[in-house]
């Protein structure tokens, strides 16, 4: 039975992951900053999820929560990490702490993640780091100019680590979600709605319309992903950054 961490496991996309691999018979702990909604996920998962509460942004709290996982699972098989929104906007209205916090919680917390991690993720076999990234990187807009570049850094350390996996037996890959139904996907719309003076039905039709999409995306198509490439099935998928998003990324 494998031993995963989910980050970002309270709400959205990071959630839907963790109920999914526990309902495929992983044992898995659930990591965010938010006890009360962890405890929720815990409480209904009968067992197969455990709760930690975890500040990304504290590396001692990082390596406390990879011990923990150890501790209960006896070993680590799997890593996805789901954490770190990042603030949106005006780029002139956003500050230095703005940039240092987007980084602190989304990229620093995967490389100590990642560092504290990886031994186990090597004595295992099989083990497999999956970073969830998200389509900003690949595709810059004005009013993501901290997602994006974060999303941008987060991508170049995915591809370098998977050549350190090529070496030490740890697959390592990214899922590059689009827009997705979440808060954050709500929050952005009643933005959207306040700005243009329109309501929040027009203001949805309004962000597709832009996007050059047919809808949005949903958290557990997102999370059927991550199960799959953990399966023996994706063995040879390695080093991939995989986009997930309608069509939203035109680049190649």
């Amino acid at each position: 039975m494998r031993g995963a961490i989910v980050t970002g496991a309270s709400k959205g996309i990071g959630r839907s992951i963790a109920c999914a691999l526990a309902a495929r018979g992983y044992r898995v702990l659930a990591v965010a900053r938010s006890s009360d909604l962890l405890a929720e996920l815990a409480a209904s998962s009968e067992g197969a999820i455990k709760a930690r509460r975890c500040d990304l942004r504290d590396e001692t709290a990082v390596s406390d929560a990879v011990a923990a996982a150890i501790g209960e699972f006896g070993r680590l098989d799997l890593v996805v990490h789901s954490a770190g929104a990042t603030k949106r906007g005006d780029f002139f209205r956003m500050s230095h702490g703005d940039f240092l916090d987007g980084f602190a919680t989304k990229f620093h917390g995967a490389v100590e993640l990642t560092r504290a991690a990886w031994p186990h993720l090597v004595n295992s076999s099989e083990g497999h780091l999956l970073n969830i990234v998200g389509a900003g990187g690949r595709t810059p807009s004005a009013d993501f100019t901290i997602g994006g570049s974060v999303n941008s850094a987060l991508i170049n350390f995915t591809k370098a680590m998977a050549e350190r996996g090529r070496r030490d037996g740890v697959r390592v890959n990214a899922i590059n979600p689009g827009l997705i139904e979440t808060d954050r996907l709500t929050l952005q719309i009643a933005r959207l709605a306040e700005e243009n003076g329109v309501d929040t039905d027009r203001a949805r039709a309004m962000l597709i319309a832009a996007r050059d999409i047919r809808r949005f995306g949903r958290p557990e198509e997102i999370a059927d992903l991550a199960v799959f490439l953990d399966t023996p099935e994706a063995a040879y998928i390695h080093g991939a950054i995989i986009d997930c998003d309608g069509g939203l990324t035109k680049g190649i």
